[in-house]
């Protein structure tokens, strides 16, 4: 039996992506269990000589590796363009799935006249890419980068479920960590956060934490209190030179 036929059944019939792992076990199973049933004849399921299943096959198929699963689905997809077919199997965040291709993308949207594109403002998606680049982040890490309150729109990219809580930071007030989500990679086409372009080298720019140290705060409270003394010994020196004025004046009078 065809590997390649086995995986394009699998995948029609599934109604969620299938990574290459699943894939494998799946054939496995079936083929184990085909050949326990061979061996022990305690199953009344035998093998017809005109039907699919073969001993051979089966104990082949018991073998299947991730690396033959990936193999056989760019085989699939060689047979699909070659003979123009209008899907193709991409893998997503979650597995392969199959898809219609592009082109026919306006022949497809009119099976659906009520959904519309849901567009991000620019605002969001400056949000979003922020998070992607630099996640887990902190909302006030957000705001020190955009320079503006981040409120609204991570409540939106919430709700779109573009991006998640990944949890708390280990700050003071101990804030949380804000993350892209599975939907967010499946909406861009990417099956790991590493394939954003750039990626390696926009994580090592140096940005704004938007959090104060522990070390920073007490030299800026140092600093503080610092100008606060030289301020306060000032006033109090020319308090002092004013008194003396003050003093000095009627006894210039008197001996005019």
């Amino acid at each position: 039996m065809d590997l390649a036929s086995i995986l394009e059944s699998l995948l029609v019939a599934s109604e969620s992506p299938l990574p290459s792992s699943e894939l494998s076990r799946l054939v496995r199973a079936r083929a184990t269990e085909f050949t326990d049933d061979a061996i022990t004849e305690e199953s009344d399921e035998k093998p017809t000589p005109e039907g699919p299943e073969s001993e051979l096959d089966m104990v082949a198929l018991a073998q299947t590796t991730d690396e033959e699963v990936d193999e056989a689905i760019a085989k699939l997809n060689q047979i699909y363009l070659t003979q123009g077919r209008a899907f193709t199997i991409t893998q997503r965040a979650k597995g392969w799935k199959l898809f219609t291709r592009s082109e026919f993308g306006g022949f497809v949207s009119r099976l659906f006249p009520s959904r519309k594109p849901e567009r991000l403002s620019a605002p969001a998606m400056e949000t979003l890419a922020i998070t992607a680049y630099r996640q887990p982040i902190t909302k006030s890490a957000l705001e020190a980068v955009r320079g503006v309150s981040c409120d609204g729109m991570l409540q939106k990219l919430l709700d779109r479920e573009l991006v998640k809580i990944e949890g708390r930071a280990d700050l003071p007030g101990r804030p949380l960590l804000y993350a892209t989500t599975d939907l967010f990679l499946e909406h861009f086409g990417i099956t790991d956060i590493d394939e954003l372009p750039n990626i390696g080298e926009l994580r090592k720019v140096e940005l704004p934490s938007g959090e104060e140290s522990p070390a920073s705060t007490s030299e800026e409270e140092s600093q503080t209190g610092e100008t606060e003394k030289q301020l306060a010994l000032s006033a109090i020196e020319k308090n002092a030179e004013e008194k003396e004025d003050t003093t000095d004046t009627p006894e210039n009078t008197e001996e005019e």
